[in-house]
């Protein structure tokens, strides 16, 4: 594990999300204010004030990486070996209303490789955590590592837009086919937070249309699905992070194989 002034990219991803967790929390239930951005999305004073938070640890830690936060975009060179991609806080409608499915996200980006990673869920204190090789989980100051499992068979669907593979893939007509109904139980918590639950074996599967390239939302969850030995690929059944079709990260190769093949099914119906 590379080391950088005595902390690993690893433990600077981990210690970052969970400043910016801390943030999320201690906002959590006042007024806030909200940022209107496009398509009834929008930010609130908390995504803006724990991304600002995130984004101080990376570049007091990193001077020279870029960063690419949800809100702030874009900063350092265009091309940069090194990049950081934070979502400051996946679910903002959940926490707008009170709910607290969210989580946060950090990851760092090496070439093409996602080196390091982190989800923390800001109100049950766990940070989902890699380095790249291993995947593990820290609640106070103590490594589980993570161990997927397709047991529950609970598998949450994002009916978020956009869906650039409509009409040959939509992710509710899953819910409706009738071998999705004989083989698992649908869950949609609308956070990411949901694709590290796949590496702890609290979810079957995650499926999600979209373009997933530089995504400051699953790149860090993806990275935990794979040093945790999840199966992990495009809707398609292709590699994942080449192109605008999505994510289907699934605890074992069968359950993997029965939403590719239900995809495909849709394909063909179109």
């Amino acid at each position: 594990m590379p080391m950088t002034q005595g902390e690993s990219d690893a433990q600077l991803a981990l210690r970052a999300a969970r400043v910016g967790a801390e943030v999320v929390r201690a906002l959590y239930g006042g007024a806030l204010a909200r940022f209107e951005k496009q398509a009834g999305d929008f930010a609130t004073e908390a995504d803006l004030a724990a991304e600002k938070a995130i984004v101080d640890v990376l570049r007091a830690a990193r001077p020279d990486d870029a960063v690419t936060g949800e809100e702030g975009g874009h900063t350092g060179v265009a091309g940069a070996h090194r990049r950081w991609l934070v979502d400051p806080l996946c679910g903002t409608l959940n926490y707008a209303v009170g709910s607290m499915l969210v989580g946060v996200n950090v990851a760092l980006r090496v070439g093409d490789t996602v080196a390091a990673a982190a989800t923390a869920d800001p109100f049950s204190g766990e940070v989902f955590w890699t380095d790249g090789e291993r995947a593990r989980v820290r609640n106070g100051g103590g490594d589980r590592e993570l161990t997927p499992s397709p047991d529950s068979a609970l598998v949450d669907v994002n009916l978020d837009p956009p869906f650039p593979n409509a009409p040959g893939f939509r992710a509710v007509r899953l819910l409706a086919d009738p071998e999705f109904a004989r083989r698992f139980r649908p869950r949609v918590v609308s956070t990411t937070l949901a694709v590290a639950w796949v590496a702890a074996g609290r979810r079957a599967a995650y499926v999600t249309d979209g373009d997933l390239r530089d995504s400051v939302h699953f790149a860090a969850g993806i990275a935990l699905c794979l040093a945790a030995g999840c199966t992990v690929t495009d809707i398609h059944g292709r590699p994942v992070h080449t192109g605008a079709d999505g994510l289907i990260a699934a605890a074992d190769r069968d359950t993997h194989t029965t939403l590719v093949d239900m995809v495909r099914s849709q394909a063909r119906e179109a």
